[in-house]
């Protein structure tokens, strides 16, 4: 990768094209909340691009395509773009990974952020900005601030795991999560079944100790 083209440039969109593999997609809802975004601040993280490599004089966008449709139907001329100077294995590489790497949020933080947040705005005006639903943020901040830091306070957000099966296989995933035992404290039908996939889990890792129970 040629680092001394790192540097932020201003593209027409016009030379913008879209990978045609790019896999990611965003909900209808998080994409107003960009383009609400980008239209109260100007400001947003510039595309990831590279000269393309068929077209001449256009560049291939490897990380930012919902920015340029944002920024399009924004009626901006222009996007804030770094060029990369990778081949076509590099480009698949980043397609499949830009958009999944990342870290996780810290309870604590996340929830000093969105009440000082909350006292600049109502919630269901940052509802309209950040990810959260308006529902969703009501219970966030009215969650009691945690005495002293703990690893509980510390938690992160639920991490979703997703995979595709048969229908042969979900009726046999259905039936063990039914039948696996659970912890008592799993109020929600989600918090019910992460902790029975856990347990047949568990069972899996360590056969011994689901025999000596």
């Amino acid at each position: 990768m040629n680092a001394t083209k790192s540097k932020v440039r201003h593209i027409p969109l016009s030379k913008l094209v879209p990978h045609p593999d790019n896999p990611n997609r965003m909900s209808r809802a998080a994409f107003g909340k960009l383009m609400r975004h980008i239209k109260r601040t100007g400001r947003y993280e510039p595309l990831v691009v590279r000269l393309h490599p068929n077209r001449a004089g256009c560049f291939q966008i490897i990380n930012g395509h919902h920015r340029c449709q944002a920024l399009d139907k924004l009626s901006h001329q222009t996007a804030q773009v770094v060029v990369w100077d990778i081949d076509d294995e590099q480009t698949d590489l980043l397609l499949t990974t830009l958009n999944r790497l990342g870290g996780r949020d810290m309870l604590d933080k996340k929830l000093a952020l969105l009440r000082r947040l909350n006292r600049r705005m109502t919630t269901r005006q940052l509802a309209k900005l950040v990810p959260q639903t308006r529902g969703q943020l009501e219970r966030l901040v009215a969650r009691k601030p945690p005495s002293r830091v703990t690893a509980k306070s510390t938690e992160a957000f639920a991490v979703p795991l997703v995979f595709f099966v048969s229908k042969d296989q979900q009726r046999t995933i259905e039936a063990a999560l039914s039948e696996a035992p659970i912890a008592t404290d799993a109020t929600t039908r989600a918090r019910r079944r992460a902790a029975a996939l856990t347990a047949i889990a568990a069972q899996s890792v360590h056969p011994e100790q689901g025999a000596g129970s």
